[in-house]
């Protein structure tokens, strides 16, 4: 069972980036996925079906990356491809360890929490939503932060935020993205996505304001994302949580851990 579901989210990280917009090139053992244009910035990671990468295969990847001023970054799950993990360590490579998780079929789903919605392509908090996961992220953990609303409203006013308000109000027009967000006041305090690949769903960007922490408000975004991705007729649904913290929160909502999703990239 788990294989076969390693095998089928195999086929979807191979698919969801040429889905967004990149193109494939082909390094053999691994492929570089290449933004075409504004949009997410992808990474290698294992062919789908080719041989383990060598030290020498990366080096080739990493080579290219910098000649295209791209990040180097290599993402991949450790039990598919257990080889890879000792050749992009030995090209200098930080590697982060996460906890991937797929929803049990039978898990009983929560009840709608009344500050949770889905948000469309032209919703005027959008930029708002698009934004909180950028000051969760920078403050990772559990535990409850100080950025807060004041800090939410000077982190729209940079350009980047707009750059990502348009890059999502694309994807949710397209249909190609979902987003739900957690709003008190006026206020967007936790947002989150899915993006889609025929009927697998990765829920991706969860992240609560800092200082809104310890509400339930990711549990609940992400209970919004599920119960509308199985409505839309999901078969499977995953995701990679930012560590064993955040892992045991998405496990109350039924889901499970079948592996441990890796990226490397440079030392900070």
């Amino acid at each position: 069972m788990i294989e076969s579901t390693l095998s089928e989210l195999e086929r979807y990280y191979d698919t969801v980036p040429r889905v967004g917009g990149a193109r494939a090139e082909d390094f053999g053992a691994l492929t570089l996925f290449v933004q075409e244009g504004a949009g997410w910035p992808y990474y290698a990671r294992p062919a789908l079906g080719g041989p383990g990468a060598t030290p020498a295969d990366v080096q080739r990847v990493l080579e290219r990356q910098r000649e295209l001023k791209v990040p180097e970054a290599f993402e991949w799950v450790a039990e598919t491809s257990p080889s890879l993990r000792a050749a992009v360590e030995a090209a200098g490579l930080h590697v982060h360890e996460h906890p991937l998780m797929v929803l049990d079929p039978s898990a009983e789903a929560l009840p709608p929490h009344p500050e949770v919605r889905l948000l469309g392509a032209d919703d005027p908090l959008l930029t708002a939503a698009v934004t909180v996961p950028a000051l969760a992220f920078a403050a990772p953990g559990t535990a409850v932060g100080e950025a807060g609303p004041a800090e939410l409203a000077a982190a729209m006013a940079e350009p980047s935020a707009e750059e990502g308000r348009a890059r999502v109000s694309g994807k949710l027009a397209a249909g190609t993205g979902v987003m739900a967000a957690a709003v008190r006041d006026g206020v967007v305090l936790c947002s989150g996505m899915y993006n889609p690949v025929g009927d697998v769903v990765e829920i991706v960007g969860v992240g609560t304001l800092p200082s809104a922490r310890r509400q339930g408000m990711a549990l609940a975004v992400t209970a919004a994302l599920v119960a509308e991705a199985l409505a839309r007729g999901a078969r499977t649904v995953f995701l990679s949580a930012g560590d064993e913290d955040v892992a045991r929160v998405y496990a109350r909502i039924g889901f499970r851990r079948v592996a441990t999703a890796l990226i490397a990239e440079p030392q900070a």
